[in-house]
């Protein structure tokens, strides 16, 4: 263990520790809820405009209490991305001080859309049953746009860390001539952005979907839940062959614009052509590997689609400029993890369009749904994947070869930080917990609203508390008593 700690510390102050793990764990958090803030709001408003489109009640319900359920999820998320905004100028001084200038557009953009969307959030939630249902729908419309800018802020943000562009130098080694195009549209900017995109959307598509999946194995078959189930497991089906082929795209461009990152997360030691694939495995200080997988050649193949492609080794730069051997193997893990889900979640998928192209209907097996219900949890495994490939990867830089993690630290002591890592973790506790909390209550209140629901229409007391109006039984496809 404490072999461990002395690689992470690579000779940094001692308050770099605390300072990364205070980062990592806020950072972590708070990006579980990114999928919900960027996507749910387009998958809300594709069940709205199906529901205004068919005249479907059951539509409209739903996308009103996915609605509710963006609304708190949105104020969670104001208490995690505020401690992650003060964070980054307490934690790092270093990197904003001298580099703020240069990169700093990319969270101002984020600040604009962030406020943006909490206004058209409001408009949205309070338009129900209050305004035309066409009227509404289009007010809604632009939410998906402010999100997808707000994730371009922070992405814009994190791929000039990772490909640095739009400066010059002066003899101090402080940025002049900023060119903020440059700046933001970097040549990680590209990749970056549209694979984080589709990831959240398929992300958020495949957690709404599995909450239906579950109650399907309960055996709440009715309309509502396949509607539920269906709308967003189309969407992320559809988008996960994509999210594929953009790995792979990504992963070809780290291996161009950040050669040594690239052999980091394929562990490779030695500059060499016909390189092979470790499939997991542990990278050792003196370049030997133990345990995985070893797939003779294909690395060289994936990186250039031939053998002898050289790829970059590790060695190949000093010691103190690349990842240590524990830094590259947790890299490694990271991306070979979400390799592994991204590969299953393809076979969901055609598992799903196979069944759909040949029968119109949801696959029959009770496996289907059990992997179905599993496939959230998953994906979001497979975001906090990707973000420790993404940061784990670029060490010991945090302005890729430009400036490294222990010049940007604080100078505060190591155990003021270590305090304020124990009150965030108990404050996220509370905040996470209050969060659940809340999401169960709008379930079960929900679910005994649908029973009271068909209560009242047997005796002819039709319920009225809907999105636009009175609800008649024919048209929720039956007695829906829905729920989550």
């Amino acid at each position: 263990m404490n072999s461990a700690i002395d690689h992470f510390l690579a000779d940094g102050p001692a308050q770099l520790l605390p300072a990364r793990e205070l980062m990592a764990f806020t950072l972590g958090s708070h990006i579980l809820l990114v999928p919900f803030g960027v996507a749910l709001p387009a998958i809300t408003l594709l069940m709205h405009y199906r529901g205004l489109r068919k005249g479907d009640a059951v539509a409209l319900l739903l996308a009103r209490r996915w609605s509710a359920v963006m609304a708190v999820q949105f104020a969670i998320g104001i208490v995690t991305g505020t401690v992650l905004s003060f964070e980054l100028g307490l934690l790092w001084p270093g990197m904003m001080g001298r580099w703020g200038d240069v990169f700093g557009l990319g969270f101002g953009v984020e600040a604009w859309a962030f406020f943006l969307e909490a206004i058209l959030i409001a408009i949205y939630l309070y338009g129900w049953r209050r305004l035309k249902p066409w009227t509404h729908f289009w007010l809604g419309l632009p939410l998906p746009l402010a999100a997808l800018m707000g994730a371009f802020g922070i992405v814009a943000a994190n791929s000039w860390m990772n490909t640095p562009r739009g400066f010059t130098l002066d003899g101090s080694g402080n940025p002049v001539d900023v060119d903020v195009r440059r700046a933001i549209f970097t040549p990680m900017f590209g990749p970056e952005y549209w694979h984080f995109v589709v990831g959240v959307v398929l992300t958020a598509g495949y957690v709404v979907a599995g909450v239906y999946a579950v109650g399907w194995l309960r055996g709440r078959r009715d309309r509502y839940h396949r509607l539920g189930f269906t709308v967003p497991f189309s969407v992320a089906a559809i988008l996960t062959p994509v999210q594929f082929m953009l790995g792979d795209s990504i992963a070809r461009s780290v291996f161009h614009k950040q050669p040594v990152k690239f052999a980091a997360t394929e562990i490779v030691w030695k500059t060499d052509t016909h390189v092979p694939e470790y499939m997991f495995g542990r990278l050792h200080p003196d370049g030997t590997i133990s345990g995985g997988i070893k797939i003779p050649q294909l690395d060289s193949i994936l990186a250039g689609f031939s053998p002898d492609t050289k790829v970059t080794g590790l060695s190949s730069v000093p010691a103190g400029d690349r990842p240590t051997a524990t830094q590259a193997t947790i890299a490694h893990w990271a991306f070979d993890i979400m390799v592994t889900i991204g590969s299953l979640l393809l076979l969901l998928a055609l598992w799903y369009g196979w069944c759909w192209l040949r029968r119109r209907d949801l696959p029959r097996s009770p496996w289907f749904f059990r992997c179905a219900a599993l496939a959230g949890g998953a994906c979001l495994l497979t975001v906090e994947c990707g973000w420790i490939t993404t940061e784990v990867g670029r060490q010991p830089w945090i302005v890729y070869q430009n400036m490294r993690v222990a010049e940007a630290v604080t100078d505060t002591r190591a155990s003021t930080l270590w305090t304020m890592l124990g009150l965030v973790v108990v404050l996220y506790v509370l905040v996470f917990g209050s969060f659940l909390t809340v999401l169960l209550k709008m379930s079960r209140r929900w679910r005994l609203a649908d029973e009271g629901a068909v209560t009242a229409a047997a005796t002819g007391d039709v319920e009225g508390d809907t999105p636009y109006g009175p609800r008649p039984l024919s048209t929720t496809g039956g007695r829906d008593g829905g729920g989550a």
